[in-house]
């Protein structure tokens, strides 16, 4: 279409009066012919722990905690992402910081509904055209229909014209590459904050699939009760957090560590500092880590044996934050005997993925289910 200023007259011309044909429309895809001028498309993966939005032709363009700053009185939002997480332990009696998701689902519908719509504004504030964007989000594979309408409930009042799922092993394995359309089976472990998602894909879909809430939150929790069980100390979540990627593990080390914690005494009351070894903190995770290592070999018991034997050939890719934690590769590779490996940016496989969706939609459009 052509806009055509004669005086004070304006008139539109059709690509069809000028001679010009049409482009077709994209069928089976989120992305029309206008291309994302016209329109924004973006991905988000909304974690427990952190959310990350994927503008369609520009990458990553947030990476935030997932932490809401709220005014007890007014209600109103203080401070989002990085800047409310700061605050977490630390506000006065008039102001809350929350993580509105827990376990991987929507624990506070319109705390998240306030953080994704300043997520939305911050990536598109930039735009030319304040045109509601195109979302795809992406959820757990085990949550239920409930749990899934209030996703996209809540990224449609935040500012979303149209939202679509996809589960997140789907999007860990496009973001690490994986042929999922082939049909080889292909195995995707990822540990997020609040969930673990262990899933067989082949033929752009998950033939067994396992998601257990037992992931980073956990191990953090353990820590947490370790110190108070063992040393009378207590910490918050942030402190537990450090120390599990300070010195934590999942497998004995060559190097062990030790580490000074600062928190408050619970018969005293005083602050103190205790000094901590790896192998404590290693020995507090066991449970937690060993719920996972199950995990695994539940999926594998349910895998066909025709894609049991390429995952013998092609190993386990292994996702999210958590499988940062030393020696935990190492673990599961010594528990099934397969190779393990882990992505180089695994923090990020879920919203790289769900990007790849969003750039070849023709692709991947089965993989997506749209909200109705």
């Amino acid at each position: 279409m052509i806009l055509v200023c004669c005086g004070t007259f304006v008139y539109f011309l059709t690509n069809k009066e000028i001679g010009v044909e049409s482009a077709p429309e994209k069928k089976g895809g989120i992305i029309s012919s206008g291309g994302s001028f016209w329109t924004n498309e973006i991905a988000i993966d909304l974690g427990t722990a952190n959310t990350l939005v994927y503008i369609r032709g520009k990458g990553i363009m947030l990476n935030e905690p997932s932490v809401v700053a709220i005014d007890r009185a007014t209600g109103k939002v203080k401070a989002v992402g990085l800047e409310a997480k700061a605050m977490i332990g630390r506000t006065p009696a008039s102001i809350t910081a929350i993580r509105p998701l827990k376990d991987g689902v929507i624990a506070d519908y319109e705390v998240t509904e306030e953080m994704l719509r300043y997520f939305i504004k911050s990536v598109l504030k930039n735009r030319f055209l304040p045109v509601k964007p195109r979302v795809i989000v992406c959820v757990p594979s085990g949550i239920t229909e409930v749990e899934r309408r209030a996703v996209r409930d809540s990224a449609e009042s935040a500012g979303a014209k149209d939202v679509y799922l996809v589960a997140e092993p789907m999007a860990a394995a496009i973001g690490v590459g994986l042929p999922v359309e082939t049909p080889s089976g292909n195995m995707i472990i990822d540990i997020g904050g609040g969930t673990t998602e262990i899933a067989v894909i082949a033929l752009s879909g998950i033939v067994s699939n396992i998601s257990i809430r037992v992931a980073g939150d956990e191990l953090d929790e353990a820590i947490v009760q370790f110190l108070k069980k063992n040393y009378n100390v207590l910490i918050g979540d942030q402190t537990a957090e450090i120390i599990k990627i300070t010195i934590g593990s999942a497998y004995p080390l060559s190097d062990e560590n030790e580490m000074e914690v600062k928190g408050r005494d619970i018969v005293s009351g005083i602050p103190k500092t205790v000094k901590i070894h790896s192998s404590e903190v290693r020995e507090s995770l066991q449970e937690p880590i060993m719920t996972i290592v199950e995990a695994v070999r539940q999926a594998l018991e349910q895998t066909p044996p025709e894609l049991a034997s390429d995952i013998v050939d092609r190993g386990i890719v292994m996702t999210g934050g958590g499988s940062l934690l030393r020696g935990l590769d190492q673990l599961l590779r010594e528990e099934t005997n397969l190779p393990i490996n882990v992505d180089e940016e695994p923090l990020t496989c879920v919203v790289r993925g769900t990007g790849r969706i969003m750039d070849d939609p023709k692709r991947y459009w089965n993989i997506l289910t749209q909200s109705k």
